[in-house]
């Protein structure tokens, strides 16, 4: 004999224990990082567009121009002087950045030296400059 369970027969109802599988969720392409390599691709595209238009310039102000400098003289076109201009700011900043990049250096160096309970020699409050 078999009993079948009508709709409205009210059982005890047991909880599910165990999780509703869920619908895989679609593939979502991860986004990538650059990489260092990309990024020097990028410097090098830029640096070649950057030669390019300086190129141009030093060819279209070809004209000669007397240069004095200290006690000599002398007759460069006037892009090339140009180009020797920004050359030299470009080393002098650079000289200035690489001394302070020093001077930092050594200042840590010194702080993480310092034993531990002697103070430091120079007190943080102190700017160096």
């Amino acid at each position: 004999m078999w009993i079948v369970a009508n709709p409205s027969d009210e059982s005890p109802k047991t909880p599910v224990t165990e999780p509703i599988p869920a619908a895989p969720a679609p593939a979502v392409p991860k986004k990538l990082r650059p990489t260092r390599i990309s990024g020097t691709w990028i410097a090098v595209l830029v640096a070649i567009v950057v030669l390019i238009f300086l190129l141009i310039f030093i060819l279209q102000n070809g004209g000669n121009a007397t240069i004095h400098f200290l006690w000599g003289q002398f007759s460069l076109p006037l892009g090339v002087a140009l180009l020797f201009g920004a050359i030299g700011g470009a080393l002098l900043v650079a000289v200035v950045g690489a001394a302070r990049i020093l001077q930092l250096r050594r200042q840590a160096k010194r702080t993480t030296a310092t034993p531990i309970g002697r103070p430091a020699t120079s007190s943080p409050a102190r700017r160096e400059s």
